[in-house]
């Protein structure tokens, strides 16, 4: 299974009064990872968008295990967990660099859709984003 990694430098803005990353920075480097791990994957979401393909936000999870702090190096591993030609789960998990604890685990399942935002299959609706995905998982 194809497992992107994505570094980040935690930024002063991303801390809250006690010095640590306010917890609604994590969806947002989610967010990020899987975007790096679409583009990885061999297409970068703004060409699957411009195909017409959508792929909206379900459901969100995240489990906050340790802090992490301003400067930190924060490695965020991305990879398809459950795919079916409707939906596609991704999770993720962060690690400050050089260090092997998770920091923080999430999930986020999404939809295909069309523009419309009408649900699609994307094995019929795109069949080369489709076999992209299949690849992705069978790495």
């Amino acid at each position: 299974m194809f497992v992107s990694e994505t570094h980040l430098i935690v930024r002063y803005a991303e801390t809250d009064q006690m010095g640590i990353v306010h917890h609604s920075h994590y969806p947002v480097w989610f967010e990020a990872a899987r975007t790096d791990f679409i583009k990885k994957m061999g297409m970068p979401y703004s060409k699957i968008e411009e195909e017409g393909a959508m792929l909206p936000l379900l459901e969100l999870k995240c489990c906050y295990k340790e802090a992490a702090r301003y400067e930190d190096e924060i490695i965020i591993k991305t990879q398809i967990k459950e795919f079916t030609p409707l939906r596609l789960l991704f999770s993720y998990e962060a690690y400050k660099n050089g260090l092997p604890r998770v920091i923080a685990t999430g999930e986020t399942l999404h939809v295909w859709t069309n523009k419309a935002l009408k649900p699609v299959n994307i094995r019929k609706y795109s069949q080369h984003i489709y076999e992209l995905l299949q690849r992705a998982v069978e790495e």
